[in-house]
């Protein structure tokens, strides 16, 4: 790894999509640090983890992976095993281990509402697709933002497959077993139980780990500051 600064990769998740990190990357660029968004197709785990891969070989020098929600999933396989991945960040996100999906995770401790607020439709590929329905999304995904913003953002959501969700992680060593990781998290999300975030962050022995008091699922949008703070530790380090 050489000495120049890691451009950060930014991954959102399920029900978003890359305008959701508009905050934070305004942010880093306002200190200089190189930043990409990518956009996560959501149609499957391999996939989007393929997906990510390209995207990370194709930038110069070290990467800092940083994920929301099922974007975790996503730059915990992609990383695997690939030397340009110097930190991940985990923000409201999953660091699932060998063989856990998504869905699996987010119904291990109580505290999910997620199911509840879900419409499925039909893909020609197979399976179907998922996403909140509108009615719900500003009290499920986004309370702390106002109703106007949840509004644009339930327009904008991107929705994911189910197959991306029960899929569990392929690997068998996780990312976050030999590189180091960072996680902030909501104590109110209601998509992913804190409970879950604590243990994840334990068992990860994150460098650092940032509990934010009242703040919703989408903490990308309502506390770019405190995502962007925690990107920065893993940058400087």
């Amino acid at each position: 790894m050489t000495n120049q600064k890691p451009t950060v990769v930014l991954v959102h998740g399920a029900f978003a999509e890359s305008a959701s990190w508009a905050g934070v990357v305004e942010q880093l660029q306002a200190s200089s640090v190189p930043v990409i968004a990518v956009a996560n197709p959501l149609r499957s785990l391999p996939g989007d983890a393929a997906y990510l891969s390209d995207v990370i070989a194709a930038v110069d020098g070290p990467v800092v992976l940083v994920g929301h929600s099922y974007g975790g999933m996503v730059i915990t396989e992609a990383a695997t095993g690939h030397d340009k991945v110097a930190g991940l960040v985990y923000v409201c996100a999953f660091a699932p281990d060998h063989g856990e999906s998504a869905f699996e995770l987010s119904t291990r401790f109580p505290g999910s509402t997620l199911g509840e607020t879900l419409t499925a439709r039909p893909v020609t590929t197979g399976g179907v697709e998922l996403a909140i329905r509108p009615d719900a999304f500003h009290h499920q995904f986004a309370a702390d933002t106002s109703a106007a913003q949840a509004a644009v953002m339930s327009a904008t959501q991107r929705p994911v497959t189910e197959i991306a969700l029960t899929t569990g992680l392929p690997t068998d060593t996780p990312a976050w077993r030999v590189l180091p990781s960072w996680f902030v998290y909501s104590d109110q999300d209601l998509c992913i139980p804190v409970a879950l975030h604590r243990q994840m962050a334990d068992r990860a022995g994150a460098k650092d780990v940032r509990e934010i008091a009242g703040a919703s699922h989408a903490l990308t949008v309502s506390q770019p500051h405190a995502v962007t703070a925690a990107i920065l530790d893993a940058v400087a380090a």
